[in-house]
This record gives structure tokens, C-alpha cells and sequence, in this order.
């Protein structure tokens, strides 16, 4: 191995696959955009930010295209980290980078959160990269060749790194993300957010967010960012000022990009941020509603949600010309016997198009999976994928003994998602969200951008128009829009895109779920 203070050193960073039935993974419409898939791997940028600056740096996303042998050859230390979705993938990669000799160092939330699934790494780098990626190399250039790498310990923001966007290819994605806080300062039960970022919100600077955003823009990038904070609105000051400024930044460059984020359900409490929302171009928000039923909101200490009806809250965000997107939560423990047919008309009322469902899971380091264990409920290795069937939340939840008869919560799940995306629903949802909308954007694309647009509209009105299951639901939905709110179009017939992805992702969750009740019995 080249010795890594040596000037020519070659690091590879890889990104696993996630499965192509995650909620999130929806590359076909990726495709019909002209893309491959639909964000770029934020943590390994900021992790080659961190690295040495005279090193040389090679990215390859599974999700985009395949990683060869000559990729991890050509390295002589191979970074990879994920999710508890790229768990199996992550782990099958630490195996083939060893049988061809290289290094690997691991890390990210799921290596922190349960580093023992990862001891085949050779080197552990665990919690926030800025803590521990120091405490590594310090010891990578005095010839270590394992070991693992960890801190409680939270990382200042205001030293944070710009992100290494130019290791990838920006045609690639549909959207770039970015970084604004660190933390959440609330205490749902079962986040682990907190666990792992604490409940202080940690915040770059204003002049940070602007270098970056500068820095994508000198980059030759235009289009959409996606702000990743788990909580946008987490101190909303904060998010005043920066969004005040990311107003005049943009209006002073023909506004490059648009954003999109997510958020809690309190976000329709206050007009003045939304209104700034609305200035910087916002155009889609997720919500964790998680569930509409009171009581089990405040059992699990999402509190800042209690007392807000859904349907109200949506329309008021609507209002401001910023689509709702939104996840719930099937299994907890509260549940009431009535909790498909509630989740059912919290979804339909509000009109939300892209609703993700899943159970309830007890992830690693929270203070649900401390709760469950402390009452003997909570199966062991929990976290652990273990059946090719596992893919996310929406396959790999209940990993712990429920009060309600599992199948009873599993027969609701298949419930809830059958209505979700029956096409005649999902469609009426389209509808309803694009009459409601009153959308203002400011970043105006190129006409190759238009022309891109263009071939994309085409495609999903083939795909989406001459299906047997969508073709009238699709044109009745385009032209109602077209004439009664011309300015909705755009969204709708994204909406109406991303229902190719969701119809196949809740064939094979529902099939999926099923074989689970049969074997059960």
C-alpha cells in the first residue's frame, strides 16, 4: 500500500446500492427525468472534503453505475458508509474489497449505531466524520493498519467543510443535497437523530450555506438542492436569517436553484418563515406527521405535532405554493383499532400524493429500543437485515413483540397501503393537491433545461397516459389542472411520475408483507 502521506495516494469512495424498492430509490422516474438516480451521496463528499487535500479522489455510486474491480485495484483505501438500507450491501463490499486486497474503512449512521455488524472493517470510523476522521488519519499515517474510531462528542459547525461536489457528475441526480443543522431539539421516542446528533441544533453560518450554494453555482450547477436536515425549522431564527439571505443571494443571480426539505407539522404555525419559503423557492416539504391520533403522538413525545389536524396544516402550506409530502407509522404501541381507517382519512383529507407508510422500527440507540429491551420485547439483532426481502422500514419494521396481534397490525399496513396507491386514490390526491396549490417559482430554467423538460413530460405521459391502470385517471388529472390552475401543472405531472414508482414499490411490499401473515398463520 502506498504510503498515504506520499503525494500520489488513491482513495476510493463508494456508495452502496440501496434496494430499487425503497421508498426512496424510485430510478425509473430518475430515468424518464434523464437521470439515474434521485440524490447525490451527500456524507462521502463531505467525507473527501475531510480527507487530505492532496490526495486523489474517485467516487463511484452503485446506484449509478457498477462498481468494477479496476475501481478498487486502482485504490489503496477504499471509504464507504450508509444507512440501515445499505447495511447488506455495505457489508458484502468490505468482503470483495478484502479478496482483492485493499483496505476499507467503514462508517455513517448505521456502522456508528451497531459497529460490531461492521468488525470486518479494517478501520471503524465512527459518529460525526469532523470528531473522528482526524483521530484516524493520525494513525492511518503512522502505519495502522486497523482500528476503530469513535466520540460522544459533537462536531462545531462553524468549522464544517464544503462538500466535495466536484467528484461527482451533476447530470446524474436529480437533485444535490446540502446541510444546515445538526440535532434536533426534540425527543420523539423513537428518532434516533437525537442519539446521534443531540438535541442541541448545532448551525452553519449564513456566509457557510451561501459558499456552498456559490460553490455549486460556480460549479455550473442549476437546478434543485434538497436541504437534509432532519428538521429544517429546528430553530426558526435561525432558518429566518438564512433564509433572508439565500433570498437576496438568489435574486441577485436569477434565482439558480429551488429547494425542497423536510420538517415537522408545526411548520403551518408560522406564516412570515413560509412566506420566506416561498421567496427562496421552495417547492416540496416532507412531513413527519407519523401518525394522526393524538394520544399516540404524545405516548411517543412527537408533541410538536399534537393538537394539529393534518388536512389544516397541509392546506395552509399548500397555500404558500409548497407541495406536502409526508410518513407515517403503522405498529406503535397505542395504536388505536381504528388506526387504518384514521390514517386512511388523514391521507385522503389532506390530499398528500406521496405518502410513505412503514412500521414501526426500533432502531439502534433510542429510546424506544432501550424501552423495549428494558420489557424483554425487543427481538435480538434486531438491526440486523437478514432476509433478501428487507429493503427499509416498509418491509423490515415490528422487530420487536407487539401488544396489538401482529397480524391485526399487518392486515392495517396492507390496508393503508392498497388505499394509498389504488390509482383511482392516489390521482384524486394529485387533484385535490394541485387545486389547492398556489405556486410562485423563481428559478427559471435554460431552454436546454426546457427541452429536457420537455422529452421528460413526453415520456411520463406515455408511460403514466397509455397505461391500462393510469391512462384516463392521467388525462382526466392533466387537462382539470390545465384549465383550472395552469401553474399547478408542473407539480401535478410530477406527482403523477413518481405513481409509476410507487404503484411497483406496494406490489412487492404488500406481496411481501402477506407471505409474512401466511407463515405466521
Amino acid at each position: 500500500m502506498t504510503a498515504p502521506e506520499e503525494k500520489r495516494f488513491n482513495c476510493l469512495l463508494v456508495q452502496t446500492v440501496f434496494s430499487e424498492y425503497s421508498f426512496w430509490n424510485y430510478r425509473e422516474v430518475c430515468e424518464l427525468a434523464g437521470a439515474h438516480y434521485p440524490a447525490a451521496p451527500l456524507g462521502l463528499l463531505t467525507v473527501a472534503a475531510l480527507l487530505p487535500g492532496h490526495w486523489t479522489y474517485r467516487l463511484v455510486d452503485e446506484n449509478v453505475g457498477p462498481l468494477l474491480d479496476e475501481h478498487i485495484l486502482w485504490a489503496d483505501l477504499v471509504c464507504t458508509g450508509g444507512m440501515l438500507p445499505q447495511q447488506k450491501s455495505m457489508l458484502g463490499l468490505i468482503g470483495r474489497v478484502h479478496a482483492l486486497g485493499r483496505p476499507i474503512a467503514v462508517g455513517g449512521p448505521d456502522p456508528t449505531s451497531q459497529p460490531d455488524l461492521y468488525a470486518a472493517a479494517d478501520y471503524r470510523v465512527l459518529g460525526e466524520g469532523e470528531i473522528t476522521i482526524p483521530l484516524f488519519l493520525e494513525d492511518f499515517r503512522n502505519g495502522a493498519t486497523g482500528g476503530l474510531y469513535a466520540s460522544d462528542g459533537h462536531a462545531n459547525m462553524l468549522e464544517a467543510v464544503v462538500p466535495r461536489y466536484d467528484l461527482i457528475r451533476f447530470s446524474d441526480y436529480l437533485m444535490i443535497g446540502m446541510q444546515f443543522i445538526r440535532g434536533c431539539p426534540f425527543n420523539c421516542e423513537f428518532c434516533d437523530v437525537i442519539e446521534l446528533f443531540g438535541r442541541t441544533p448545532r448551525f452553519k453560518t449564513v456566509e457557510q450555506v451561501l459558499l456552498e450554494l456559490q460553490t455549486l453555482y460556480d460549479l455550473g450547477y442549476r437546478g434543485h438542492i434538497d436541504m437534509v436536515d432532519d428538521n429544517f425549522i429546528g430553530n426558526r431564527k435561525k432558518v429566518k436569517e438564512l433564509l433572508r439571505a439565500i433570498r437576496a443571494w438568489s435574486s441577485e443571480r436569477k434565482h439558480p436553484f429551488f429547494f425542497t426539505t423536510e420538517a415537522s407539522l408545526n411548520l403551518a404555525d408560522d406564516d412570515e418563515l413560509l412566506q420566506l419559503m416561498k421567496d427562496c423557492d421552495f417547492r416540496y416539504v416532507f412531513l413527519g406527521i407519523e401518525t394522526p391520533e393524538d394520544e399516540t403522538l404524545a405516548l411517543n413525545k412527537k408533541v410538536q405535532n399534537v393538537g394539529r389536524p393534518v388536512a389544516e396544516s397541509v392546506a395552509k402550506i399548500l397555500s404558500y405554493g409548497i407541495v406536502c409530502n409526508g410518513g407515517f407509522i403503522i405498529g406503535f404501541d397505542s395504536d388505536s383499532p381504528r388506526i387504518a381507517e384514521n390514517m386512511i382519512g388523514a391521507i385522503r383529507d389532506s390530499g398528500i400524493a406521496m405518502a410513505m407508510v412503514g412500521l414501526l422500527y426500533a432502531l439502534p440507540r433510542t429510546q424506544l429500543t432501550r424501552r423495549l429491551e428494558a420489557e424483554g420485547r425487543l427481538f435480538k439483532q434486531s438491526s440486523e437485515s437478514v432476509t433478501d426481502t428487507d429493503v427499509d422500514q416498509m418491509t423490515s419494521g415490528l422487530n420487536f413483540t407487539t401488544l396489538m396481534p401482529r397480524n391485526e397490525i399487518l392486515a392495517n399496513y396492507i390496508r393503508v397501503l392498497e388505499m394509498v396507491y389504488n390509482p383511482g386514490e392516489y390521482y384524486q390526491r394529485i387533484r385535490q393537491t394541485a387545486m389547492q396549490i398556489r405556486p410562485r417559482y423563481r428559478h427559471k430554467p435554460s431552454f436546454l433545461t426546457w427541452m429536457r423538460y420537455l422529452r421528460s413530460f413526453l415520456r411520463v405521459s406515455r408511460s403514466a397516459g397509455f397505461s391500462q391502470a393510469t391512462g384516463l385517471l392521467y388525462w382526466q388529472m392533466f387537462f382539470t389542472v390545465l384549465f383550472r390552475n395552469p401553474a399547478a401543472i408542473e407539480a401535478a405531472v410530477n406527482l403523477a411520475a413518481m405513481y409509476i414508482h410507487f404503484r411497483k414499490q406496494k406490489d412487492y411490499i404488500v406481496g411481501s408483507t402477506m407471505q409474512v401473515i401466511e407463515r405466521k398463520g
